[in-house]
């Protein structure tokens, strides 16, 4: 009997192509969008209305997933914002709109979808996190946070559900293909600033480094494994060379050597 996978945040980038791939697998794949008229025509599986950060609409969308299948095997938390800026200058509405997508969210989705996994005895539950999230990036150390947050949360929770033979793990993405540039808050480079010239440079990079990125299909492949894995581990990492190498590195080098390293690959002083 095929699995039925239901992935947030399906309508586009990283969520669209995991859905996609699987869909060709022989899983049964719905996603979630905000707006899911918006993309009727643009994705493979259908799209059922959700938003994150508010818990009814979850519970909601888990609850009419369970009257169409019956059951959840699978769930991917993909749905997640983005956001630069420097610190001091990021209007606080905006950080928390960004713990409350990207940390709270996954937790309300997590909330919904465990009282059928454990009626089942069994399910899988991955949660897209970010390899930002192993490192205080400049001028993006609130979502360098979020996903840090969602890593140390879901080390725990992994732990509170395994005697119910649930699974779950953490998968941090690299730098991917995808519209995320577009999509994220960016505050705003002001020429009174301070940071303009810092944060101008630092964000440019990153943006490059997004357009430069991999193709989604290949997370959409690890997510693949990991689905068809009996004891996944507790947490993967998915990207360049370099970037995974980069997290060994924050494990052995000084703190402050490492500091200089970003440093200069941001080319900041």
């Amino acid at each position: 009997m095929p699995k039925v996978v239901l992935i947030t945040g399906g309508s586009s980038g990283i969520g669209k192509a995991i859905g996609t791939y699987l869909l060709s697998k022989n899983y049964i794949v719905y996603g979630t969008s905000r707006n899911p008229e918006k993309y009727v025509d643009t994705t493979k599986f259908p799209l059922l209305e959700m938003e994150v950060t508010q818990p009814e609409t979850v519970k909601d969308s888990v609850a009419e997933l369970l009257k169409k299948e019956g059951k959840i095997d699978v769930l991917i938390n993909n749905a997640g914002v983005g956001i630069t800026g420097p610190i001091e200058e990021t209007p606080s509405d905006e950080i928390e709109k960004a713990f409350a997508t990207n940390l709270y969210g996954p937790i309300h989705v997590i909330k919904a979808v465990l009282p059928s996994m454990r009626h089942q005895g069994d399910g899988t539950i991955i949660n897209i996190t970010s390899i930002a999230g192993y490192m205080g990036l400049p001028y993006r150390g609130i979502y360098s946070a979020t996903k840090a947050a969602l890593e140390i949360t879901i080390e725990a929770l992994r732990m509170e559900i395994k005697q119910f033979g649930i699974k779950m793990t953490n998968v941090a993405p690299g730098d991917f293909a995808t519209n995320i540039a577009a999509s994220r808050y960016h505050a705003p480079i002001e020429d009174s600033s301070p940071y303009k010239k810092a944060y101008g440079n630092t964000l440019k990079l990153m943006n490059e480094h997004v357009d430069a990125g991999e193709d989604p299909t290949k997370m959409a492949k690890v997510v693949h494994e990991i689905i068809e894995t009996k004891n996944p581990k507790v947490h993967y990492k998915v990207g360049s060379f370099l970037q995974k190498f980069s997290v060994v590195l924050k494990k052995i080098l000084p703190d402050k050597t490492y500091e200089r390293m970003l440093l200069k690959h941001y080319n900041l002083k």
